[in-house]
């Protein structure tokens, strides 16, 4: 199972936010390629990037951090927030994202994401399937649609999709546990699905468990931040 940082930018700087309220922001670090060269120092492979000015402003914000890291580190970056737009997509790709998240398009714009889709391909394109009481919520997790979880997955699935970045907006940030009963029905209704579980992981035996259940990766941030997990440990979950 794939270990993946989280790294949220606000004005250019390294944030976490609780349940996505941007009033409940704390600030990590001013510089994001620090952070990301520590994740990269300690083994670490993978990043997840997510521009959450561009979230708010619907629209890519800030390509330039996602540059800035792209090039000075080796990690391979899934970018996501406010890609709204085949030009959006472009700037992500050009600035070094190698795969991209879309959410609230997929609820509100899918002929546009299947257009990403095709001409990308589903190992590029993840699908954001973040959800509150067992449906997708959507626009930074302000809004929530009446789509059932399980119902859009299946339904992108049968349309190409390949990995989905499935968050409880109830659990993130609170460090008290992730979904895992909700993975573990994913995992079993939709075994050929990538799943990336997010939102809530906070100790070392959850990882484990989310390992066994079959997750192709599990999202970290503010326990990291927090020191709830200590890199040292994800080294040795890796090795």
């Amino acid at each position: 199972m794939l270990i993946i940082p989280a790294i949220d930018i606000i004005d250019g700087k390294c944030v976490r936010l609780t349940q996505g309220d941007y009033a409940q922001k704390t600030v990590y670090n001013e510089d994001p390629l620090e952070v990301a060269k520590q994740f990269e120092d300690a083994g670490l492979h993978r990043l997840h990037l997510v521009d959450l000015d561009g979230a708010k402003a619907k629209r890519i914000i800030n390509h330039r951090v996602l540059e800035r890291i792209a090039s000075a580190t080796s990690l391979v970056i899934d970018f996501g927030g406010g890609l709204k737009s085949h030009d959006d997509l472009r700037i992500a790709f050009e600035s070094g994202a190698q795969q991209v998240t879309g959410g609230t398009v997929a609820v509100k714009e899918p002929e546009l994401f299947m257009d990403w889709l095709k001409v990308y391909g589903g190992e590029r394109i993840i699908l954001g399937a973040d959800f509150k009481d067992g449906n997708i919520a959507v626009s930074g997790w302000q809004e929530q649609s009446q789509l059932e979880l399980f119902a859009f997955l299946a339904d992108y699935v049968a349309k190409g999709v390949q990995y989905t970045i499935s968050t409880d907006v109830s659990k993130d940030g609170l460090l008290q546990g992730s979904a895992i009963d909700t993975y573990q029905r994913i995992r079993e209704e939709l075994p050929e699905l990538k799943l990336i579980a997010s939102g809530g992981v906070t100790t070392m035996p959850e990882l484990e468990r989310l390992r066994e259940i079959g997750c192709f990766g599990a999202i970290i941030g503010k326990a990291i931040y927090e020191n709830k997990i200590s890199l040292k440990d994800l080294m040795a979950f890796n090795n």
